[in-house]
């Protein structure tokens, strides 16, 4: 598929989706306006698809691994059900109070509580059930948040795991030795071996991996 062709399929795609909130529009103008490395933002596409899986599951419960600018945190928070909250974490305070400020934009600030710090010191003091999980942290740590959440995730809970494709590189034979592509791909095996789950990896943006716990 060329170029072109790669972009007008998005462009369709993008055209047949529901429009982009108005605060999420703002926040992925203003992330890409002020931040660095943008485009670890879901954005309109894949935060879609995070709020619509939401919906679908109606959480009490959620936890997210890697806040950076709020954007998924506001995409899953929509489907939260009446009573429910979000637990995300972010080792990176510089961006918190940006974050915060979307997130109250959204209407959403009661319902989501930010925790500032390394991920794996926090998710131990986060008390389950989980119904859903969103893990898109620290690449190198994806099997330890995963063994650590494990236990916290409700029978037919959903973990969700971004990036699982890495830029493509993790079915690429050159890449085969490249540190940071080694761990998504451990990762990737780890899980779908794990029996007690069930897994579909799919091919949306960079790579969601939807795992639900039998």
């Amino acid at each position: 598929m060329t170029e072109e062709h790669r972009n007008r399929k998005e462009e369709y795609i993008i055209s047949h989706c529901s429009p982009e909130d108005p605060v999420l529009a703002e926040l992925n103008r203003q992330t890409h306006l002020k931040m660095l490395n943008p485009k670890m933002l879901s954005g309109h596409y894949q935060g879609k698809i995070l709020e619509i899986i939401s919906h679908m599951i109606s959480p009490s419960k959620i936890l997210e691994i890697g806040t950076y600018t709020g954007y998924s945190a506001i995409c899953l928070a929509k489907g939260l059900c009446d009573n429910g909250v979000l637990h995300t974490i972010d080792i990176n305070d510089e961006i918190r109070d940006f974050a915060a400020s979307f997130i109250r934009k959204a209407g959403l600030d009661e319902k989501i509580i930010m925790h500032t710090g390394n991920a794996l010191d926090i998710i131990p003091s986060i008390a389950g059930p989980f119904d859903l999980v969103f893990i898109d942290g620290e690449k190198s740590e994806y099997q330890k948040y995963y063994e650590l959440v494990f236990p916290e995730v409700r029978k037919g809970g959903i973990i969700i795991a971004d990036n699982v494709l890495w830029d493509e590189k993790v079915y690429k034979a050159e890449y085969r030795n490249d540190e940071y592509t080694g761990y998504i791909d451990k990762f990737n095996k780890m899980v779908s071996k794990d029996a007690r789950v069930e897994t579909l990896l799919l091919q949306v943006r960079d790579g969601i991996m939807l795992i639900r716990k039998k």
